[in-house]
């Protein structure tokens, strides 16, 4: 039996390292929590996209009592941007939450499994990577393209 060990490229960074792009982009991410109907989990997350033509889309997570009915801050901006730009690459994705104490986590989180798999459809559907910034507010991960998220995917090409 062969063994194989899987590894990610990942950066640790602080805000004050970023360009001013990615510092906007976590900035709106941020104010999309403030957008978040999380009344169940207390969880307000908020993604922000940059389009490559410069503009940026916000969306946040969404609760509803019949789970799973809602959607991911990350799934809500993509499917928005996705339908209101539909010929316009992605460049970076911010994501960012607040807990029920109102404060930033202090470690980044990541999307869940849908929206990872959002994230490398689209990828393929524009033949590009996007920048994920995982923003904490004691550490910010970033990965240069979804694959480093979800590295064994499921993609077009997979049927």
């Amino acid at each position: 039996m062969k063994k194989e060990i899987l590894s990610i490229k990942y950066q640790i960074c602080q805000e004050f390292e970023l360009g001013e792009d990615e510092k906007k982009l976590i900035e709106k991410a941020k104010a999309a929590t403030l957008t978040s109907y999380s009344p169940y989990s207390g969880f307000a997350v908020g993604a922000a996209i940059l389009l490559q033509n410069g503009e940026i889309i916000s969306g946040s997570n969404q609760e509803n009592a019949a789970y799973p009915s809602g959607t991911c801050a990350e799934r809500c901006a993509m499917f928005y941007t996705n339908a209101r730009y539909p010929e316009t690459p992605i460049r970076a994705i911010a994501i960012a939450a607040r807990k029920s104490d109102g404060e930033y986590t202090t470690s980044p989180i990541t999307p869940c499994g849908s929206c990872r798999q959002v994230l490398i459809e689209t990828e393929h559907r524009f033949h590009q990577n996007i920048r994920i910034i995982l923003y904490g507010s004691h550490e910010i991960y970033i990965t240069e393209k979804a694959g480093d998220l979800l590295p064994f995917q499921f993609d077009g090409s997979s049927m």
